[in-house]
């Protein structure tokens, strides 16, 4: 479906931010390792269904309570993991990777779309050099992946982590599950996404888990531990998510206000967007339950790492195109590798509305906006924060964005939400 999005005269209203995609996948994996849980207020995207969906394949008693809240009594030892279908989820795939291996059954993992070519090679390695059988298709070791009846033995393990943290998550989940002790290198040029990984760490200890961190590169995994379950865990909103909102209200006449779990005892990585939007110039407002942004800003460029957060890459590109002076995001290699290619593939695509950017490997410049082309058609390439961004510069400029059902991924609720706002929206079939 093409959605067509109108040049907006004025933003103003009040959201409820949506659950955090990436807690929401973590609680559900976690609380199918050990002991009984209770998820309030989880993410309804299509990940974290998926996420759910795999801790039943694991055995776990999952039952609804009422929307979006979940009681989960973990059963790890009755799993049914033969044929297990992730659909589109990255996170979900990378995390069932060690755990299946625990498992003594042949599993076959199987998905579709954007994870078709995603890489996986990083983690299959580690695996394989711990005594596991497992093999995915092509060189970076893509879906289907098939592991065979073999040993997933503890010990000295070392992983890449220069690529995705997703993988240093995953085998922080499954290696306390060992019988004897793990020490869990990070090798590569530079680390990536150090916030998910504390992200994993919190809920690990939540349920009861205990990794001794040694360094920024070393964890020490003590073997034979019993997960005891998340307990009473209410998810967290999510900051990517709302970032979508917040820029659309910096950049155009508005008055909005977000609400949500917004409190800062549990880390979120996309929880940067509120330093970088106030570095550019926005003055919000924000406190553990609500955002509040009075718009049309005047926003100023500059240098910032998204290292640790390279989901926020096309939203803050789309900040930088009505930014005085030129932008620099750099440290996005990994960007790279997500549902789309988050760095060329997010050039072609603005270049089309008239936009000057710069790639390199690792980084990308984005220059301010002059003579803008108008109600051109823009394609996400099936990757949902590409798709949301692309609907906030629409409220500038007027654009038609593809496939914007792709959104649902991880915010079923976008375009309901930013039609609220009073954004003038019109769907049509392609």
């Amino acid at each position: 479906m093409v959605l067509h999005v109108f040049k907006t005269e004025h933003l103003k209203g009040v959201v409820s931010l949506p659950a955090s995609k990436s807690y929401s996948i973590r609680a559900f994996i976690i609380a199918a390792c050990g002991g009984r849980s209770l998820i309030k207020k989880s993410s309804d995207c299509k990940d974290a269904k998926v996420a759910c969906k795999v801790a039943k394949s694991f055995g776990a008693n999952v039952v609804s309570i009422n929307q979006n809240s979940f009681e989960i009594q973990a059963r790890f030892k009755k799993p049914n993991l033969k044929l297990i279908n992730v659909e589109e989820s990255g996170t979900v795939l990378r995390f069932l990777l060690p755990l299946i291996s625990l498992n003594e059954c042949d599993s076959t993992v199987v998905g579709k779309g954007s994870l078709i070519g995603r890489p996986n090679l990083f983690l299959v390695e580690t695996l394989r050099a711990r005594g596991v059988n497992i093999t995915g298709r092509g060189a970076k070791h893509s879906i289907p992946i098939e592991k065979k009846v073999s040993p997933f033995k503890a010990g000295k393990m070392s992983i890449d982590g220069s690529i995705s943290s997703q993988f240093i998550s995953a085998l922080l989940i499954a290696t306390p599950l060992l019988e004897e002790d793990t020490v869990l290198k990070l090798t590569g040029n530079k680390l990536v996404s150090s916030d998910y990984i504390l992200m994993t760490r919190q809920l690990l200890q939540k349920a009861g888990i205990r990794i001794t961190k040694r360094s920024d590169r070393e964890y020490l995994i003590k073997g034979q531990q019993q997960y005891k379950g998340l307990k009473n865990f209410t998810v967290p909103s999510d900051y990517g998510l709302a970032a979508f909102h917040m820029a659309a209200a910096a950049l155009n006449p508005s008055h909005v206000l977000l609400k949500g779990n917004l409190k800062d005892d549990l880390i979120q990585a996309d929880g940067h967007i509120v330093r970088i939007m106030k570095a550019m110039g926005v003055p919000l407002k924000k406190t553990s339950t609500s955002i509040e942004i009075k718009g049309p800003c005047v926003l100023k460029g500059g240098d910032f790492s998204l290292k640790d957060c390279p989901d926020l890459v096309p939203i803050v590109a789309i900040l930088a195109l009505f930014a005085q002076g030129k932008t620099r995001l750099k440290d996005i290699r990994h960007a790279r590798v997500k549902e789309s290619d988050r760095i060329s593939d997010l050039k072609a695509e603005l270049e089309k509305v008239g936009a000057r950017l710069e790639e390199s490997p690792n980084s990308l410049v984005i220059y301010p906006l002059k003579n803008p082309k108008e109600n051109v058609i823009l394609d996400p390439h099936n990757d949902h924060r590409l798709a949301m961004a692309f609907c906030v510069l629409g409220t500038k400029l007027g654009l038609r964005v593809k496939d914007i059902e792709c959104s649902h991924k991880s915010y079923p609720g976008f375009v309901k939400d930013f039609k609220a706002l009073g954004v003038k929206l019109s769907n049509r079939q392609k």
